[in-house]
This record gives C-alpha cells, sequence and structure tokens, in this order.
C-alpha cells in the first residue's frame, strides 16, 4: 500500500520565508487568506459593473452595493474572519472537543492540555499557528460583520449576501490548498491510487517526526477544495446567471449554506476527524447541523410572498 501513495510535496510551511528560524515569514495558509479575499473583492467588483444582472425592477437597475462599499467591506469581512475563525477554534475545538476527547492530539499546545493551557498561558489563545482556525466561526464573523456594515450603510442584507455567498467558495478553495501544503487535516488511512503520506522533511523538522505516521491517507483537503470551492462555486454562479436565483434575495444564501452543510458532511467521512465528538459523529458533522438550519431560514424567507430582501 505505501508504494501506491503519492510523495508530499517539500513546500514548506512559508511562501515567503524571511527569518523563518525565528518563525517570521509569509505562510501558505496567510497567503491563501489573502489570495481569497482579493479574488472575491475583485469578483464583486465585477458584478456591479455587469448591468444585465440588475435588470429586475427590484434592484433599480443598479446592485444592492457599490464597488466602493464592496472595498470597505472586505475590510469588515476580514476582521471577522480572522477574529470569528481564531474564537471559533477555541469555542469548538480548544475548548469543547478537548473536553469531550481530551486524548486528541490537537489537545497538545505546547507543553500544556487544552482547555486548561488557555488559563495558564492565555497567549495561546492568539497562537493561531497552533491550532489553528474554524471555518464555522470565520463564517459566523463574516455573517456578524456583513449585518453590522448593511446596518451601517443602511443597505439589504439580503442581496448583499447573495453577492456574498456567490464568491465565498473562492476563498475555501485557497483554505483547502493551504491546509494541503501545510500537510494538516488530512484523511484516513486508505488504498486507493492517489493517496499521500502526509510526511516530509519539513513537517519532521517542525514535530519531532510525522504526526500523520507512515501511512497513505485520502488528500481530504483536496476533495474539500474541489467541492466546497469550486463545485460549489460553479453551482452558485449557474443559479446567479442561468437561473437568476439572486431576484430572489436569500435564495443563493441559503444554496450556499445548504451545500456547503452537505460537502463538508460527506469529506468528514473520509478526513480524519479532529476528535470523535458523540461515536462516529465528528466535530464537523455536528456543525454541518446550524448550517443546514441557517439554510432553511433563507430558502423559507426568500421564497415566501412578497419577500423584498430587507433586514
Amino acid at each position: 500500500m505505501l508504494f501506491a501513495a503519492l510523495p508530499f510535496p517539500e513546500m514548506g510551511r512559508y511562501a515567503i520565508p524571511i527569518w523563518t528560524e525565528h518563525g517570521i515569514g509569509i505562510r501558505w495558509y496567510a497567503l491563501s487568506y489573502i489570495a481569497g479575499l482579493v479574488f472575491a473583492w475583485w469578483a464583486m467588483a465585477r458584478m456591479t459593473r455587469e448591468k444585465k444582472l440588475w435588470t429586475n425592477p427590484a434592484f433599480g437597475g443598479k446592485a444592492p452595493i457599490t464597488a466602493d462599499q464592496i472595498g470597505d467591506l472586505v475590510v469588515w469581512a476580514t476582521l471577522g474572519v480572522v477574529l470569528g475563525g481564531r474564537i471559533g477554534w477555541i469555542l469548538f475545538y480548544g475548548i469543547a472537543l478537548c473536553l469531550a476527547s481530551p486524548a486528541t492530539g490537537m489537545c497538545h499546545v505546547g507543553d500544556g492540555q487544552l482547555p486548561g493551557a488557555f488559563l495558564s498561558n492565555p497567549w495561546h489563545l492568539v497562537t493561531v499557528w497552533q491550532g489553528g482556525m474554524s471555518f464555522h466561526g470565520g463564517l459566523a464573523g463574516v455573517a456578524l460583520a456583513v449585518w453590522l456594515y448593511c446596518r451601517q450603510q443602511k443597505l439589504q442584507l439580503l442581496p448583499v449576501s447573495d453577492m456574498i455567498a456567490t464568491v465565498a467558495p473562492i476563498g475555501l478553495f485557497f483554505g483547502r490548498i493551504a491546509n494541503f501544503v501545510n500537510g494538516e487535516l488530512w484523511g484516513k488511512p486508505t488504498d486507493v491510487p492517489w493517496a499521500v503520506v502526509f510526511c516530509n522533511n519539513t513537517i519532521m523538522r517542525e514535530f519531532n517526526g510525522c504526526p500523520a505516521k507512515d501511512i497513505p491517507r485520502h488528500p481530504s483537503q483536496i476533495y474539500e477544495a474541489l467541492l466546497e470551492g469550486i463545485l460549489l462555486y460553479v453551482i452558485l454562479q449557474f443559479c446567479l446567471r442561468r437561473f437568476k436565483l439572486h431576484e430572489r434575495p436569500g435564495l443563493i444564501t441559503g444554496l450556499f449554506f445548504l451545500g456547503y452543510g452537505l460537502f463538508r458532511f460527506f469529506v468528514e467521512f473520509f478526513r480524519e476527524p479532529d476528535g470523535q465528538f458523540i461515536g462516529w459523529f465528528s466535530m464537523g458533522m455536528a456543525l454541518s447541523i446550524p448550517l443546514w438550519a441557517a439554510a432553511g431560514v433563507f430558502l423559507w424567507t426568500s421564497l415566501r410572498p412578497h419577500s423584498n430582501g430587507r433586514a
């Protein structure tokens, strides 16, 4: 089985190394956030100039947000995704999961055991390179930031959220590719021809060995990049441009929540769980449930009679 596995690339943690001995440099993960935000910004700004998208009388011939406002919104969303992503990881994984499954490897940070290590050394609360970020927390942070910004600018929330939903998979794609490059969030052992052994010199130096061992595994990060990133993007763009579902404000947002929840739940069967939440039911599966609930709310809101997208 080992001979059928693909070699893991030797790319290192840093896209732009500066002084790596002291942890200084631009990491692939940071670069993925930047790339996702920049491309999403560009895609939304381009949408505002596509007049054929806004011919419905409900839009008055113009997009629900201007290109300049999108630039400001990106700043708010950046703060939301960073703060929400880290706080979400602390709550969902550093506390809830580590209380439920204290033996899981991710509950060890430095010489401490989570969640107690947060109290003994509060610095662990902000060391994003130890533990990481939670997508669900980042999503909640972005949702709050978008709601606050729309409220401040007196914009209609649902049409704006639909625009964001159509480009959100871009960020998901880059994030999952960065997970693969970092050799983290790997899949379960397998003997498929495209299995990967997540071990190289960089990982061995950083962890004094390979946490994933020399076992061929599913490249679940690539599965998520293809499903949550590319496929979901294509589906939502098709819904926008072919069926013009954005003319029912909130519908595309609901489809995004539904699609991401389904794809994430599916990939959890191939992804090595961070820890067993309830039996075989992983934390990733559990966090898909509130996404489906949110999808139901948005779909109901968008499909009810005389929905105008105001919030």
